[in-house]
């Protein structure tokens, strides 16, 4: 039921083109997978990503246990029939919550903040059992272990889910995110048991290294994920306070994980940051920016030095030209950037939904031209036309 095949067009390279073989269908790799955070992309149906080339989509674990719960979804048929979406779909385990809940998201790391927007800490205490966290819907009091975590992925029915993790900030000490990674590490198998106690057959589970930025710490995850039965893999943990040390993780972690598995790059997804991690022999990327930024205007855009336009600004009020004149999504051969910037400045919702729309069909569509140049040894040819 499940399968993973690579070829490796240029042998001296880890660069390799797949097929990802699920349930719900054949993911050709590399490959993007969106972020359907709360089971939906914002402003756009399920129906319409297929129409878009969308292969895989991603749900989140943790916003579905506190709403509506896993219980629900499961009666209501799985993830699949809940939201209308019939292609594979991953869900992550939670355990990138307890990071954003304790010490804010990684760009807000990045940029030297501590949880931006006055929001409240709502982790209570992660022990050896799990996480303790309040609810930011009720304030209830919850603790999502390593068992609730799989439990509630098999609820939700998603094709590839993913073992429970902390993952821990580059600013905190070393021994701490030693700590942190042995804990993972106990976790993950805590994961393994309880997804193999369920004889679980239409999931397959991915393990998660750990180990920050510390490159010995990551060899010891490495190898502990490599020593397990997952199916896949995933690089998780923050990777660093700069691009540089996030490349530099990156490749050290992939160069030496099991080769015969698919690799996933948890939140990464800068299009420059995809050429640059498929040399390591990346299969899969998930990232929120595509439809993030289309809801603030944002519309990706070839050769561009931040990779997208700001359709809000005052240049593209009277500009009748497209996002991108050689784009064939929906939004692109229909309406103009003086239309999106009208409907942005006029609080119009369809706004984000037509930005979103070509940002997804903008995403696929590179990946579509980089597994060609991957089979035909020209990736470098399809990079510069995507990026500067």
């Amino acid at each position: 039921m499940f399968r993973f095949t690579t070829q490796y067009p240029r042998p001296s390279s880890r660069m390799r083109r797949g097929q990802l073989t699920t349930p719900h269908g054949i993911i050709e790799t590399p490959a993007f997978i969106f972020c359907a955070t709360k089971a939906a992309i914002k402003g756009v149906p399920a129906h319409w990503l297929a129409e878009l080339n969308t292969q895989i989509i991603l749900a989140n674990t943790y916003h579905l246990y506190i709403q509506p719960q896993s219980q629900t979804v499961k009666a209501l048929g799985g993830l699949h029939q809940f939201m209308g979406w019939h292609g594979p779909m991953l869900t992550d385990s939670g355990g990138f919550q307890i990071f954003s809940l304790g010490h804010g998201s990684v760009g807000d790391e990045i940029k030297g903040k501590r949880l931006a927007g006055g929001r409240k800490q709502t982790l209570l205490k992660i022990t050896e059992e799990g996480a303790a966290f309040r609810s930011y819907r009720d304030g209830t009091q919850h603790l999502l272990t390593p068992e609730a975590s799989i439990q509630t992925q098999i609820d939700l029915g998603a094709d590839l889910i993913v073992v429970f993790d902390e993952c821990t900030p580059f600013h905190v000490e070393r021994a701490y995110t030693e700590a942190a990674m042995e804990r993972s590490h106990r976790w993950e198998l805590r994961s393994l048991q309880e997804f193999q106690r369920q004889k679980v057959e239409h999931q397959a589970l991915y393990g998660i290294v750990q180990g920050g930025i510390y490159p010995d710490l990551r060899q010891r995850s490495v190898n502990f994920v490599n020593s397990q039965p997952f199916f896949g893999h995933a690089i998780g943990g923050s990777l660093g306070g700069s691009r540089e040390q996030m490349d530099e993780i990156v490749r050290l972690t992939a160069c030496q994980l099991d080769p015969t598995r698919p690799i996933h790059l948890l939140g990464i997804g800068g299009l420059r940051d995809i050429f640059t991690h498929l040399e390591w022999g990346i299969d899969t990327f998930d990232c929120v920016h595509p439809t993030r930024i289309a809801r603030h205007g944002g519309a990706l855009y070839k050769r561009h030095p931040k990779e997208h336009i700001n359709l809000k600004n005052s240049q593209y009020r009277q500009d009748p030209n497209p996002i991108e004149s050689d784009c064939a999504c929906p939004t692109c051969t229909r309406y103009t950037r003086g239309y999106l910037h009208h409907l942005i400045k006029a609080d119009e919702l369809i706004a984000a939904t037509l930005i979103t729309l070509h940002n997804i069909y903008f995403m696929n569509q590179m990946m579509i031209e980089i597994r060609k140049g991957i089979e035909e040894n020209a990736v470098e040819v399809v990079r510069s036309r995507w990026i500067v």
